[in-house]
């Protein structure tokens, strides 16, 4: 069985235990089985747009009982590093997620048209304009440190196509200013970090359907990994990418899979 091996199991969500409003089949009882054996849990999403009770809500309505500091979002992960760096005022293209995270952990969010804030953070944002990436760009331009809760270039619609991500806007304002961001969600260490703590720690297995993020993002910390092919990438990416998760499943049941 994969999962004794490990204390603690991070788990991706949308490709991992749903597809948009659809459940993923065997994926409640997969993590009813993991609670069984003792194992932390921890629920990470680089979706930035959801504050973690919304995530709570949409595992519950696929089946799934989540606490809610069970949640890491790359949010909560941007938030927290914020706070620690004294930092106090922010311009925000992200919506309320990100918003409500960052307020939560001291940091006020500036609307409008500021003149001067310490820090643009970027996360998924589907009410973004030009005027709003505009007062970005001229922020950082005018020393504003520029941080992405995620760099997801695109996001996974529910027809099956894609949507641009908040990596997309994140292009426009780098692209802009030239100042390239600090970035928060995985693939880089910091929300992963963020979910081990909260499942409990000890040895890490992360689990997900992405290898540019789940995967590269557990490589970088030398952790485990588990590649789900229930969601975005194939055996045909592995086979390109030039490197390789630890494991490789058809289903998540397999974590829990005697033999």
């Amino acid at each position: 069985m994969i999962a004794e091996r490990y204390d603690s199991i991070l788990l991706d969500l949308d490709g991992v235990l749903y597809r948009a409003a659809d459940p993923i089949p065997g994926a409640a009882e997969t993590v009813r089985r993991l609670r069984a054996l003792g194992k932390g849990i921890a629920f990470v999403t680089n979706n930035s747009a959801r504050t973690p009770e919304a995530v709570v809500a949409h595992l519950a309505s696929v089946g799934i009982a989540v606490e809610l500091d069970e949640v890491q979002t790359s949010a909560l992960a941007t938030a927290e590093l914020l706070a620690e760096r004294g930092v106090d005022t922010a311009f925000v293209v992200g919506e309320q997620g990100l918003r409500s995270a960052l307020e939560t952990a001291g940091v006020r969010v500036l609307e409008g048209e500021p003149n001067h804030v310490n820090a643009v953070v970027v996360g998924w944002d589907r009410s973004a304009d030009y005027a709003k990436l505009r007062t970005a760009s001229l922020l950082v331009e005018s020393g504003a440190v520029l941080i992405a809760s995620n760099a997801d270039a695109s996001f996974p619609a529910p027809d099956g196509r894609a949507w641009p991500g908040a990596g997309a806007l994140l292009a426009a304002i780098e692209t802009t200013t030239g100042v390239r961001a600090e970035v928060v969600g995985k693939p880089h260490p910091p929300v992963l970090r963020a979910a081990l703590a909260r499942a409990g720690g000890g040895r890490p297995l992360v689990v997900g359907d992405r290898l540019d993020t789940d995967i590269a993002g557990a490589r970088g910390l030398r952790w485990d990994s588990v590649l789900v092919l229930t969601g975005i990438s194939t055996r045909d990416d592995v086979k390109a990418a030039g490197f390789a998760p630890t494991y490789t499943v058809e289903t998540l049941r397999e974590l829990v899979d005697e033999g």
